[in-house]
């Protein structure tokens, strides 16, 4: 990397503290925001309220190994850059690895050019190719929706949706850069199946739906309508 700091946001993983801190430090002089953890927990909760763009983990970290840890984030997340460090260049661990859609697995120790080299690798990959996922887009505080399936999520656990949420929230989320009307919203979710809608019956709709999301995940444009808000 030369000395330019990057607009990404980047987790690393790791245990042993004073190494740990070593590295944090280093990778601050080169990515905008670096966030920490020491064991697999407590990273699955930063990585769900800071959505970092690259995952630097150690495997053999406590609580939740970087192997289950990468499993887990990959149930619903095929885009956000890994690293994996360790100690093991056994087989099993590498064919486990080849699974986790890693940009780069690195045996310790682990020389800075090495480490380099791996991250300019994850910036070029964000910075040549689309990484938006087309089938889930994650929301706050651990909500995620599945476009295919229309259905939400929080931590992987299925939340209960009305017909009519299903659809306005479908709608919602199949652009989240477009504000849609009232009449479109009323044509998409009554009129095309022969009922009578209007503005209150979408204000009352969009009430109970918010009530189910995390705060502010449905943004009113006044005299407008609505749009998805994810950040």
């Amino acid at each position: 990397m030369n000395n330019d700091i990057h607009a990404f946001k980047l987790l690393f993983i790791e245990d042993e503290q004073a190494l740990r801190e070593n590295y944090v430090t280093y990778l601050k002089r080169h990515f905008i925001e670096v966030y920490e953890a020491e064991d697999g927990e407590e990273a699955y909760k930063i990585y769900n309220e800071k959505k970092p763009h690259i995952l630097i983990v150690d495997i053999n970290i406590p609580k939740m190994n970087g192997i289950d840890l990468l499993k887990k984030i990959r149930q619903t997340d095929h885009t956000t850059k890994a690293i994996i460090l360790t100690a093991h260049s056994d087989v099993k661990y590498l064919l486990q690895a080849t699974e986790l859609k890693l940009t780069k697995y690195l045996i310790k120790p682990i020389s800075r050019q090495e480490l380099n080299d791996a991250l300019n690798s994850v910036i070029k990959e964000l910075l040549e190719f689309d990484t938006i996922s087309k089938k889930t887009i994650h929301l706050k505080d651990t909500f995620s929706f599945d476009l295919k399936n229309q259905e939400l999520f929080k931590e992987g656990e299925l939340i209960s949706l009305t017909n009519k949420e299903r659809a306005i929230f479908s709608l919602l989320s199949s652009d989240i850069t477009t504000t849609f009307t009232y009449d479109e919203i009323t044509e998409i979710i009554w009129d095309q199946h022969g009922e009578t809608g209007g503005i209150d019956a979408i204000k009352t709709l969009i009430k109970n739906l918010r009530k189910k999301l995390p705060k502010d995940t449905i943004k009113n444009v006044f005299g407008v309508g609505y749009k998805l808000q994810i950040n």
